[in-house]
């Protein structure tokens, strides 16, 4: 995970962070949600939203997740054209998939997402299902700092015409429509022809997305710091077709080639797509909207990925190992 700007900023305690229309605090509000077929996220949601109504912090819930447990008055249901509105936080019960549709909801209103992980690596969760309890508590004394992560801009042009606009916190996925046919796209860096592959597809991915598809893809993994973005094909037929890393401010364009018979789709983080005929062009850029991530620690990046991973440390003798023990 990464992110092309890693700024902290910390919540102040005891204090709201919305105000209503006289200048008093707001009450507190926080928007759950949870994986919508998992009895456990359901059974968590209860827990947590009865942890929070006992605080005196209003709920928030979406009728897709089926509503809200019963956890008292304080709890409320959202308005469906704006559940995010006056809520200081997003909180995510579920795997990755759950936490990137937090943050389809949370970006623009720069409300910052928290994300509990119940799926299997996920790595853009803060916290852990046996953490719950603490994370709680922590939300309720608001200690979490807030870190923003890049994003890209995503456009797709048909015959000139502008066709869709949309965005992706992980990857903008360029891939083949039919099974049975290889993808033929022409790839281009900041105005200049890089080179024309067929493949499965390409990978346009953030320092957050490289942990993701990316990596699944034979892509690096790139640390939070590292302002940079990704271009990873995938199954590619050529000679060069290696994974390569562009500076933040590069504008990257794919184009499926004309006189060829496979046509495309793009993919943004795995939520929003769109088809893409032969000549279609994609062109990804940094976005100068972040997606703001909750963290309720400091633990370095490498502790992160050694975490995630299950990588094999033993007989580490560096250093710091006796603080490390020591926690």
């Amino acid at each position: 995970m990464g992110g092309c700007s890693r700024h902290r900023r910390p919540t102040v305690p005891g204090r709201s962070l919305v105000t209503d229309t006289a200048g008093a605090p707001a009450p507190r509000r926080i928007l759950l949600l949870s994986h919508p077929r998992r009895a456990e996220a359901h059974e968590i949601a209860r827990q947590v939203t009865a942890a929070f109504v006992a605080a005196g912090i209003e709920v928030v819930g979406i009728d897709s997740d089926h509503g809200l447990p019963d956890a008292g008055a304080r709890s409320v249901g959202a308005l469906p054209d704006s559940p995010v509105a006056g809520c200081e936080l997003v909180v995510v019960l579920g795997g990755d998939g759950t936490i990137l549709r937090g943050a389809e909801l949370a970006r623009d209103h720069g409300v910052p997402v928290l994300g509990v992980n119940l799926g299997h690596v996920g790595f853009l969760a803060e916290a852990e299902r046996e953490d719950l309890r603490a994370t709680v508590d922590k939300i309720v004394r608001r200690e979490w700092t807030v870190e923003e992560r890049m994003t890209l801009d995503v456009t797709v042009q048909v015959d000139g015409e502008l066709v869709d606009s949309t965005w992706a916190l992980n990857e903008a996925a360029v891939e083949k429509a039919a099974r049975e046919r290889m993808l033929e796209v022409a790839v281009e860096v900041d105005g200049r022809p890089l080179s024309t592959w067929g493949c499965d597809g390409v990978v346009i991915a953030t320092p957050t997305g490289s942990t993701a598809y990316a990596f699944s893809a034979g892509g690096p993994v790139v640390w939070p710091d590292v302002e940079a973005i990704l271009l990873v094909p995938i199954s590619a037929h050529a000679l060069f077709a290696r994974p390569l890393v562009v500076g933040p401010d590069s504008h990257l364009a794919i184009e499926v080639v004309p006189q060829t018979q496979a046509a495309g789709i793009l993919w943004c983080d795995g939520r929003r797509s769109s088809d893409l005929p032969l000549g279609a062009r994609i062109e990804v850029v940094r976005s100068t909207r972040p997606v703001l991530l909750a963290r309720l620690t400091n633990a370095p990046f490498t502790d992160r990925l050694v975490a995630k991973f299950h990588l094999p440390v033993t007989g580490w003798r560096g250093a710091a190992r006796h603080d490390v023990a020591a926690e």
